[in-house]
Order: C-alpha cells, then sequence, then structure tokens
C-alpha cells in the first residue's frame, strides 16, 4: 500500500501515460509519465493488493464457518434446554395429577368409611330400637296354655289326691304346647313321681312356676325363658286321669299358693 501511494503520489501531477521497459521485468506503458521507478513500484503496489485481497478472503471464510458453528451449537444448546424444560414440565404436571387422584381417592375413601360408619351406627341405633319395641311389645305374663278348660282347682279336695289341690289343672289336647307364664330361668326339668314330667321356672322377684304332668321337656336347667316360651306339652305323665298341666305358684319358692287370683293380679283371668 505504502508503494502504490507512493506512485500516485509521484503522478498526480502529469498528465500523460508512458510505460518504459527495464531490461529486468515487464514493460509497462510509458504514457503515464512515470518514470521505470514509479512504474514498478505500482506494479508491486497492484500485486501487494492483489495478495491482500486473497489472503482476506479466507479470513472472512474461516470467520463465517466459525459464526455458523457458533450458531449451531446455540440452537442445539436452545433446543436441549427447551427440551429440558418441556420434559421437566410434563414431569411436574404428572406428579400434580398423580396427587390429585390420590387426593381424590383418599376423600373418597374417607367418605366410604363415614358412610360405613354411619351406616353401622344407624343399624345399630335401629337394632336397638327394634329390640327396645320387641321388649315392649313383648308380653309380660301369659297364660300357662291354650285352648283349655279347667278341670280342678286350688285347694279342691277330692279322691284323686292324696292332699287338697295344690294348682290349677289346664286340660288341653295332647301335645298343646305349654309355656312359661314369665320369664325367668329353669331351675328344674325332671320326672316327679305323681307329677311326671315337670319343669319350674324361677323369675325375677324369687316366685317359682311349676308345670307338671307333661309329655315332652322342651327346656333344660339353666336355660332362660321368656313370658310365652315353649318348656313342654300337654301330657298325661305321673298320676293323672286326662290330659293337662298341673300350674302351681310358689312365692320365693316356698309353699304354692292359689294360682287364680295370682293371675289376676298380674292382668289375666284364667
Amino acid at each position: 500500500m505504502v508503494g502504490l501511494t507512493a506512485a500516485i503520489a509521484a503522478a498526480a501531477g502529469t498528465t500523460a501515460v508512458g510505460l518504459s521497459s527495464s531490461a529486468s521485468g515487464p514493460s509497462v506503458p510509458t504514457s503515464t509519465g512515470l518514470n521505470p521507478s514509479q512504474a514498478d513500484a505500482l506494479t508491486a503496489a497492484r500485486i501487494d493488493r492483489r495478495d491482500l485481497g486473497s489472503r482476506d478472503a479466507p479470513r472472512a471464510d474461516l470467520a463465517a464457518t466459525r459464526k455458523a458453528q457458533a450458531d449451531a451449537v446455540a440452537k442445539q444448546r436452545a433446543a436441549k434446554l427447551a427440551a429440558t424444560a418441556t420434559l421437566t414440565q410434563r414431569r411436574a404436571l404428572a406428579l400434580a395429577a398423580t396427587k390429585a387422584a390420590n387426593a381424590r381417592k383418599a376423600a373418597a375413601s374417607a367418605r366410604a368409611l363415614a358412610a360405613a360408619k354411619s351406616a353401622a351406627k344407624a343399624a345399630a341405633a335401629a337394632a336397638k330400637a327394634d329390640a327396645i319395641a320387641k321388649a315392649k311389645a313383648a308380653p309380660k305374663i301369659v297364660l300357662p296354655t291354650t285352648g283349655y278348660h279347667l278341670t280342678a282347682r286350688f285347694n279342691q279336695a277330692g279322691g284323686r289326691w292324696a292332699h287338697n289341690h295344690t294348682g290349677l289343672d289346664f286340660a288341653a289336647p295332647m301335645g298343646t304346647p305349654v309355656r312359661s307364664v314369665m320369664a325367668g330361668k329353669v331351675i328344674q326339668a325332671d320326672f316327679e313321681g305323681a307329677y311326671g314330667r315337670q319343669v319350674k321356672v324361677r323369675h325375677a322377684d324369687g316366685t317359682v312356676t311349676s308345670y307338671s304332668h307333661m309329655s315332652e321337656f322342651d327346656v333344660s336347667v339353666g336355660d332362660s325363658v321368656e313370658a310365652g316360651t315353649q318348656v313342654g306339652a300337654i301330657g298325661m305323665t305321673g298320676n293323672t286321669t286326662g290330659p293337662h298341666v298341673h300350674f302351681e305358684v310358689l312365692p320365693g319358692g316356698g309353699a304354692p299358693i292359689d294360682p287364680e287370683p295370682w293371675l289376676r293380679d298380674h292382668g289375666l283371668n284364667p
């Protein structure tokens, strides 16, 4: 560039262009008005400029290539970061969905458990109420049998007994159920000589009721019975002239009393 500048400056005042020939180099036009040295300098400057352009072109290409590579790496990095961000977001959404599903499942389980507890509580309350209602509706006292007629009363005398009669005789067809008149516990179920098959029940106030001459036992000692529970059936076992149940009332388990007023005192009229 220095040679080119010098050549141009040397030729600035000339109007004619010419070339001179040199024995050691190529000939150039002498019409430029340049002397041989200036012409050589101009030629050399032109060559330098060409070479400089040739050197600058690969550098520009290299810079463009490096920039393109850097841009590609940046794009790849940006794409990788975007993919990672998308994957992270998807995982977060999946985790949130799982947590929400678990929360809904736990809430449903809690509701089901609460409903089951409520249903069980309601069922228990209903069962209790039903039991209370049944207990209230259940008879407190009943007659010892049905379809009967009285054939002998308390303290009645006669040749059929060694002593005066100690109870009420309820005559009914063979096999007719004989029932406990009140709730209590069976304290005897055995064959008692002239009384035949006999069952005794002790009630809450200590009173004992006795059922004799039965054809069968339907309870055993220690059984709990309710008013109306079948304890046996009308029969003719022991000292008897016909099918009936001999019914006695023994306060405190002692001597028998007249069953008729006792039954009436409890609301029954035999």
